[in-house]
């Protein structure tokens, strides 16, 4: 089990409600271990003729002495299975804030359903762990240690006999235990693959509908689910083994007491009453030998989960900044920037620009260019070599990143939007707007239009990814989320992708009136979007190939009056 540094931590955050679980643990263990020595005094009472008030009486102290083991016992579930589900909660509420202080980098290599998996399925399974198992774990070794200790305090001989199997009952536990371990770490895997192809087809249902895929993925995922079974089908029959092996070897040891204790009782080296004082100790003993491979399968499963946990937690996180509130006044340079993936070639070789505050920046350029890579290093989702990228005089790997992502808004081609409604989805750029602010925002985003069509309009819930919505109108919510957060520099992905040329110039109109003063940078095919720009830079191999006014770049006929060539035709042909 790995990190038991941190596993540990979460239970000496709370050490005097575990001393009193387990305080009422040991209780109910005395009460239920007082019994059998009642019904001994009782039975030698018999040889000596007791009197019925005495048979009441010790019938009596036995049901007193249940009601006392049953409310003890009571409140040790209640105190230690209610602490395993505080530490669930810390232990969830931890992963979810280091999740999301991870890289954005770090999501690309892994799947949504894996994360999902780790953080509900494992954790479920560690909870078991930590709240039925201790306490049964716990329970097994007092219960069984006093039993023990009663039973060689009636006959050492017997004790021996009664412990002949056990040897047995521990190598069958190890084997269990391992094989169990490994099992359960291949079916957890597994249900992350099941997850994770659950989430894609939930989140792309269009596509599956769009290509009548609806059968085929319902196959592929029947195969998986089958799969799933299969291994569970496995772990089950091992367990069905070795539970009534558990039982064998139990009944076993009682043929084998009742053949020496018969023998004792008949020589007599031992009393009716001691032998079945010691039977009853036996009969106390049996529960914790059974319930021993229970608790083997939850630590074994438990583990596995916690581990797979742990490797979330090994993945090293952005460091914790503070935010400060600075105002950055929207300048940007860029000192011969390079930069390339993980020891790939250079997708950007040597940028050099300047950006004055309040500058519309348009870049454009061939596919691979270097665009999103350029807009993505001013976000900081990558990091950026140090002093190659400054904003308002500062490095930017200088500008602690609460701040950055303050003054820095990005509105992606690809839009992400809360299964929420539309106000809360456009109030998350900015969480004090007020509604004014945010149907201002709307409106400026060329969105206004729409809510009419909306069932409750702003309050409109939008469902998962905002599939109730086009994809213009996802574009449209996210740039009016961009805009309600007053960041003093925007960036707008190619967001007009998915509307057409006269909603993109309405959009267009209204954003030039609520960016007002704002550095605004514009990725875009469609030359109409950026056309009216202060400045266009064409990126050709991750160089700036050149820069200028539309009027001016057309005038060169160089790489820019290309694109805009071949766009033109491309429009005549479609419209043809």
């Amino acid at each position: 089990m790995k990190d038991l540094r941190r596993f540990r931590s979460y239970f000496f955050r709370r050490p005097r409600p575990y001393l009193a679980g387990f305080g009422s643990m040991v209780l109910s263990t005395g009460l239920f271990l007082a019994m059998p020595g009642i019904v001994r005094r009782a039975l030698e009472g018999l040889e000596r003729g007791v009197t019925t008030e005495r048979l009441l009486l010790a019938a009596g102290a036995i049901v007193a002495l249940a009601i006392g083991d049953a409310f003890a016992f009571y409140f040790t579930r209640r105190i230690l299975i209610g602490l395993s589900r505080d530490i669930e909660y810390e232990m969830r509420q931890d992963l979810f804030a280091h999740l999301l202080r991870l890289p954005p980098t770090w999501f690309r290599k892994n799947r949504t359903g894996d994360l999902m998996s780790r953080t509900v399925n494992d954790l479920a399974a560690v909870r078991m762990m930590i709240g039925p198992g201790i306490m049964q774990a716990a329970n097994t070794v007092v219960v069984g240690l006093a039993s023990l200790a009663l039973m060689i305090r009636v006959s050492f001989v017997l004790t021996a006999i009664a412990l002949a199997l056990f040897p047995v009952v521990a190598v069958a536990t190890k084997v269990m235990g391992q094989i169990t371990h490994r099992r359960f770490t291949k079916i957890q895997e597994f249900f992350s693959e099941i997850s994770n192809s659950a989430q894609e087809n939930f989140s792309g249902v269009r596509l599956v509908r769009a290509f009548a895929r609806e059968a085929t993925e319902e196959a592929r995922f029947e195969e998986r689910n089958r799969e799933f079974l299969r291994r569970n089908l496995g772990l089950a029959r091992l367990n069905a083994i070795y539970f009534p092996l558990l039982q064998l070897l139990v009944g076993s040891g009682f043929v084998l007491v009742l053949w020496a204790g018969g023998h004792f009782i008949l020589s007599g080296k031992l009393s009716v009453a001691r032998y079945v004082e010691f039977n009853l100790y036996m009969i106390e003993l049996i529960w914790p030998a059974i319930a021993l491979g229970w608790v083997v399968n939850l630590w074994q499963r438990g583990s596995a989960s916690w581990n797979r946990m742990v490797e979330l937690w090994d993945v090293e996180s952005l460091p914790e900044e503070e935010e400060t509130g600075v105002r950055l006044d929207g300048a940007i340079e860029f000192r011969d920037l390079r930069f390339g993936y993980e020891g790939g070639r250079p997708v950007l070789d040597g940028i050099e620009l300047t950006v004055e505050a309040g500058e519309t920046i348009a870049v454009v350029g061939r596919t691979g260019s270097g665009k999103s890579t350029l807009l993505s290093l001013l976000l900081r989702v990558d990091d950026p070599p140090a002093g190659t990228i400054r904003i308002g005089g500062r490095d930017i790997r200088g500008i602690p990143l609460p701040d950055l992502r303050r003054n820095v808004v990005a509105v992606p081609q690809e839009t992400f939007l809360f299964s929420d409604t539309i106000a809360a989805n456009v109030a998350f750029g900015n969480p004090d707007a007020t509604p004014e602010e945010i149907a201002e925002a709307v409106r400026a985003a060329g969105l206004g239009s729409d809510l009419a069509g909306f069932p409750k309009g702003l309050e409109t819930v939008v469902g998962e990814r905002g599939i109730t919505l086009s994809g213009g109108q996802k574009q449209r919510t996210a740039l009016a989320r961009a805009l309600v957060s007053k960041a003093p520099i925007l960036i707008l992905d190619d967001a007009f992708s998915s509307v057409d040329t006269e909603t993109e110039a309405r959009i267009l109109a209204g954003l030039r009136a609520a960016a007002a003063g704002r550095t605004l940078f514009l990725v875009s095919h469609r030359l109409s979007t950026i056309q009216d720009a202060d400045r266009i830079v064409v990126l050709d191999q991750g160089r700036v190939a050149e820069s200028g006014t539309h009027e001016e770049l057309l005038a060169k006929g160089g790489l820019y009056a290309a694109l805009a060539e071949r766009q033109r035709l491309e429009e005549e042909v479609e419209a043809a």
